[in-house]
């Protein structure tokens, strides 16, 4: 099975417009237009009941000390974790390929709705559900995709893994808020085969990719 974008090839730069924020040369960054990345995909297996996508970047500081503050920086050398980016489940086996735009337009304070998604199928909360808890303005579930926007003064570039797999059942027995971990504790037994696609994106001017 392969999958592919026209908006970024593998190990290539995830364009602007596809990311929750870019560089703003006064304030660091600004909002963008936040769209999801087109899609499309190939050889899926005989027996195919649905499929799943998940996009997660494997990158993201474990501490939060110097993350965007001024006169710092991430180190590359801190140890990383896992941020979900978008859970995507229960999408037909004769589904054509994703549009740009289609599951995501712009940044949606307190988060876009969910867990009903164009298709029929279903989203899962990401990571900014989390990362605005303690926020007035932004808290809320984040259903859907909701694009890059790493630290400003992280030394590393972050990698951004799109993962379609092929699913030997139609629907994951998930309840509405459901996470990319739990998606792929569903998931476990019922793969038939997965394809991966990873973009790479840094919102540190230093680095020039």
């Amino acid at each position: 099975m392969r999958l592919t974008s026209t908006a970024f090839a593998e190990g290539g730069r995830i364009p602007g417009d596809l990311a929750f924020c870019v560089i703003d040369p006064a304030a660091h960054v600004k909002l963008s237009e936040n769209m999801n990345p087109d899609l499309r995909w190939s050889d899926a297996p005989p027996g195919t009941a649905s499929f799943a996508l998940i996009c997660h970047d494997p990158d993201v500081p474990s501490r939060g000390d110097d993350v965007n503050q001024e006169s710092r920086t991430v180190p590359a050398s801190l140890p990383r974790v896992e941020f979900f980016h978008w859970t995507l489940i229960d999408l037909p086996p004769e589904s054509g390929p994703i549009a740009r735009g289609e599951f995501s337009r712009g940044v949606v304070a307190r988060g876009k709705p969910g867990p009903a998604a164009p298709r029929g199928a279903k989203q899962g909360i990401n990571d900014y559900t989390g990362w605005f808890a303690g926020d007035k303005d932004m808290a809320g579930q984040y259903y859907g995709y909701d694009g890059p926007c790493p630290p400003w003064n992280d030394e590393r570039v972050h990698h951004y893994v799109f993962t379609l797999y092929a699913l030997d059942i139609a629907t994951l027995s998930l309840g509405a808020a459901f996470t990319g971990p739990e998606a792929r504790k569903a998931m476990a037994g019922h793969i038939l085969a997965q394809a991966t696609l990873t973009g790479i994106y840094t919102l540190n001017p230093s680095i020039r990719l």
